[in-house]
């Protein structure tokens, strides 16, 4: 009779020992999407401050700055 109930038990006891040993994961895998959020933004930071680009974006804005209204 307290067959069913005990079996629910103890599969909601595994389920949350089993949750709490792959609570570490999360963890780094937050720290390697910073890592590589950091590193995207160090190469677009160098590719944007290059003479090249840069040259081409200050003559965007003075275009946009010099347009008439």
């Amino acid at each position: 009779m307290y067959k069913a109930p005990q079996a629910r038990m103890r599969a909601l006891v595994c389920r949350m020992r089993a949750a709490r040993r792959d609570a570490g994961m999360v963890t780094s895998e937050y720290a390697m999407g910073i890592v590589a959020a950091v590193a995207f933004a160090v190469v677009l930071y160098k590719v944007v401050t290059s003479g090249q680009v840069s040259a081409q974006l200050q003559d965007i804005v003075k275009q946009a700055l010099d347009a008439r209204m």
